[in-house]
This record gives C-alpha cells, sequence and structure tokens, in this order.
C-alpha cells in the first residue's frame, strides 16, 4: 500500500523536443537520495498507467512536464493544481494530458473505491519548441537542474519538511 506516499512523475514525450522536459528531469532526480515515502517514476507518454497507479493512495502528486504560459523558454513554475472536479475527458491514449489524466483518475476511484491524491502540483517549464526532434532545447536544458532542485525542496529532500507549508505554490485550475 502506498497511502501517504508522494508521487513524482515526469511526463512528455521524448519525440516533440521540449516535451521531453518532465522526462529528462525524472532522470536526473534519480541520482539524488529521496526520502522513502517519495516514489519517481518517468511515466512518459502512458497518462492510462499514470491514472491507475495514482489509484494506490498518494496523498501528494508532483507532475513534472513542459506547460506553455507565455513565459520565456526555460522559465519554471510552480503549480498547485485546483483539487475540484475536472471535465471528464475523451479517452485517446495518444493523448492523455495531465488535465485528462485527472479527470479520468476521478472516475477510476469513484469506480473502483480507490482514492485520488489530495494535493497536486505541477514543476513545469515553458517549451521553446515542441516541434517533431530528439532533445531539449538549450534554455530548457539549462532550467532541467533547477527543477530538480525544485522537486527536492517540495519533497522535502533538501533536509526540511514536506507538507502545505513547504511550496509556495501558485493556486491555478487544472489546466496547464
Amino acid at each position: 500500500m502506498t497511502a501517504g506516499r508522494v508521487l513524482v512523475a515526469g511526463v512528455g514525450n521524448i519525440f516533440l523536443g521540449d516535451d521531453g522536459f518532465g522526462v529528462e528531469t525524472v532522470r536526473r532526480l534519480r541520482e539524488h537520495r529521496l526520502p522513502a515515502d517519495v516514489d519517481v517514476v518517468d511515466v512518459g507518454v502512458r497518462g492510462v498507467h499514470l491514472a491507475y497507479q495514482l489509484l494506490d493512495g498518494y496523498r501528494t502528486l508532483v507532475l513534472v512536464d513542459a506547460v506553455a504560459r507565455g513565459s520565456e523558454p526555460g522559465t519554471l513554475h510552480l503549480i498547485e493544481a485546483d483539487a475540484g472536479p475536472v471535465e471528464a475527458p475523451v479517452l485517446d491514449g495518444h493523448r492523455m494530458g495531465p488535465d485528462a489524466v485527472l479527470a479520468l483518475l476521478g472516475t477510476l476511484a469513484a469506480g473502483t473505491g480507490g482514492s485520488p491524491p489530495g494535493r497536486v502540483l505541477v514543476v513545469g517549464c515553458e517549451p521553446e519548441s515542441l516541434e517533431e526532434g530528439i532533445g531539449l532545447s538549450a534554455p530548457v536544458a539549462a532550467a532541467v537542474e533547477e527543477a530538480v532542485r525544485m522537486v527536492l525542496r517540495t519533497v522535502g529532500a533538501d533536509g526540511q519538511a514536506h507538507g502545505q507549508a513547504a511550496v509556495q505554490a501558485e493556486r491555478e485550475a487544472s489546466t496547464w
């Protein structure tokens, strides 16, 4: 049982340039010592897999992803996603973004008796390019190490307690 645990999930498509930000960040995150209650996974584009894994009762989900918010490429954002209801998505295994995963999670939890995480944070990076191609742009690649440090602070791996007071996050709706 994973109740009370934290899941850090890197999402994105490594074949679409900066969309691979989340995958690269969690790859580097695994090089660090993490608290015993923190699980790190490379989800990639397997959103349905992530939704089912979250039914195991994680208290907090930290998604690491590219997020287009109109900032300069490489800008990092820490977003606390709205825990309210979101519109159920049309299921498309090839286009399951984090917002669709969370909507699916609510439906799955209701049907299985599982419980979704009580808190969802997004460590996001402004992409420069989401065009076909492997590899991160220079500004996004330069932001990866700071994103790793941001995740470490968020989950308490930097020696500080994690929880509501540990992170000052932007409050926003589930769409990022």
